[in-house]
């Protein structure tokens, strides 16, 4: 494997405080494939697909401040007619990353030297901007819960089961 796009060197910008710099750097979100969806029902990156990180970086005392916007593409299957359907998710952040951090501070990720791995902070804005239950669109109408016809397509003509918890009421309504 080559050089990680998302590992950028900051020792000039370590020092002096308070220095900025531009980041804007794109690279394959999970080249090892470790966050794929597990069931049909999820949505994650595709497979090679691009992150994006736009933004700047900032030193600070014991470490950088990065702030900037993260975007991906996403695919999945829509909840509501089983269609594949995809989109860009797209979020804001602004992280420390600290020298000297452990494993049980969890505000701030890990600085390595003069060395700034953005990849973690990358993939944890994809993961929970990730939709839980995707949908194609707003409007989607879904499958006939009786015939399974796409309903988004023209509808079924399906009458609704009778209910038999309400069967006696049935003989209180109106012949049409």
């Amino acid at each position: 494997m080559g050089l990680d796009p998302f590992v950028v060197g900051v020792a000039r910008l370590r020092t002096q405080l308070g220095a900025t710099a531009s980041c804007d750097i794109e690279g394959v979100f999970d080249p090892e494939a470790l966050l794929a969806a597990t069931s049909p029902g999820e949505s994650e990156v595709p497979p090679g697909g691009l992150a994006r990180f736009d933004g700047e970086i900032e030193s600070i005392p014991q470490g950088i401040v990065a702030a900037g916007t993260v975007t991906s593409s996403w695919i999945g299957v829509c909840r509501r007619c089983a269609i594949a359907t995809g989109g860009e998710v797209s979020a804001f952040v602004r992280e420390r990353f600290m020298e000297g951090v452990g494993t049980d501070d969890d505000e701030a990720y890990v600085l390595d030297g003069d060395f700034l791995d953005l990849r973690p902070l990358i993939r944890d804005a994809v993961v929970l901007e990730l939709p839980l239950a995707p949908l194609c669109n707003e409007d989607c109408r879904g499958l006939c819960v009786q015939c399974g016809a796409d309903l988004n397509l023209e509808p079924c003509g399906c009458e609704a089961p009778a209910d038999p918890r309400w069967a006696t009421l049935d003989v209180l309504r109106r012949p049409d």
